[in-house]
């Protein structure tokens, strides 16, 4: 019998989405990436989502780490509740983990959680960018082509109305 599946499950659906990523870094690659969860956090990202903003990627040994991602306490949960930020283990290919090692060690980039997120099958996914580290300028110019379009935009809906 197939399982049903709760509106919150939808898939594609963004549980958390790092803004500041693509703020703050050039993003040049993505990865999707699982993550090892516990049941009380999986009911806690349904609940009340997380908070990714100072999430990063840690590279231990031949493993990556996820720290920094914050998931709440789920109360119901009472004696086997998960601790809301203890660094989580993601699930990568090591050709993957091996890439982005020598990524981060040569090229001096950096690996940030975009967005969590479930997939088709209700499973917790990461987005993973790889990304270099915006100068101040390069962040004035990414606010002024933004609102650019914006104008853009405005004077387009202001055209259609007339």
């Amino acid at each position: 019998m197939a399982k049903k599946r709760k509106k919150s499950d939808s898939p594609g659906r963004d549980i958390a989405r790092n803004r500041r990523a693509t703020f703050d870094y050039e993003i040049l690659d993505r990865f999707e990436a699982g993550i090892v969860l516990l049941g009380s956090e999986v009911k806690a990202l349904r609940e009340h989502g997380a908070a990714i903003s100072d999430a990063y990627v840690q590279f231990i040994g031949d493993e990556a780490w996820l720290v920094g991602l914050h998931i709440p306490e789920y109360a119901p949960a009472s004696i086997n509740a998960h601790e809301p930020d203890r660094t989580r283990k993601l699930l990568l290919h090591r050709r993957e983990i091996e890439r982005l090692q020598q990524a981060v060690a040569q090229k001096s980039l950096a690996v940030v959680l975009i967005s969590l997120y479930f997939n088709a099958d209700g499973r917790v996914k990461a987005r993973l960018g790889l990304g270099r580290g915006k100068t101040q300028y390069d962040k004035r110019q990414s606010l002024r082509e933004r609102e650019d379009r914006r104008e853009a935009d405005r004077a387009m809906k202001a055209a259609r109305r007339r």
